[in-house]
């Protein structure tokens, strides 16, 4: 009988602390597509992705130009310019690997910018959020837009608007 109840109480005890939690969730993706700011910034981070995807396409170009003129020609070239073709193109496709590693790559420009220029709106939205979280007494805060998956969000704890109304307002 005592190992019943204990059992029953080890399997309750979950739901009994539960039931004195008070969760809310957010979706970032909606605050940072709704901000001037960060609208802004996403802007910028394009324009500057835009230009360096042409930079790349003018690469590519120039390397598929080099490489039919290559192709063309490579029968009637000796060993020695052949080889040489050969090694320049091989560099100029090396290059284009670099550019494309340098820019896009996993600790490339874009991503230093985007830590950059994004960075300082999301801190702003996580202190605001803490803030509202405290205020309101919120135990946890799901973001229902990124990895974290929420199955079901009761929408009476959604502090979305509450957040953005804030960080519209914040330094104002």
């Amino acid at each position: 009988m005592k190992r019943r109840m204990l059992l029953v109480f080890v399997l309750m005890a979950p739901a009994l602390v539960l039931a004195q939690t008070k969760v809310g969730h957010i979706n970032s993706e909606q605050i940072m597509q709704t901000l001037p700011e960060a609208q802004d910034a996403q802007k910028s981070l394009d324009n500057m992705v835009a230009q360096w995807e042409g930079e790349m396409q003018k690469m590519q170009a120039d390397f598929k130009k080099k490489f039919d003129e290559y192709d063309k020609k490579k029968l009637i070239l000796t060993d020695q310019a052949r080889a040489d073709q050969e090694k320049q193109l091989r560099d100029l496709e090396q290059s284009i690997a670099d550019y494309r590693n340098r820019k896009f790559g996993q600790n490339g420009e874009l991503f230093q910018k985007q830590n950059e220029v994004m960075k300082p709106i999301q801190n702003k939205m996580f202190k605001i959020l803490e803030d509202v979280a405290k205020e309101d007494g919120y135990d946890y805060v799901f973001d229902k837009s990124g990895e974290i998956l929420v199955l079901y969000a009761n929408d009476k704890y959604d502090l979305t608007s509450k957040v953005l109304q804030r960080m519209q307002s914040f330094g104002k």
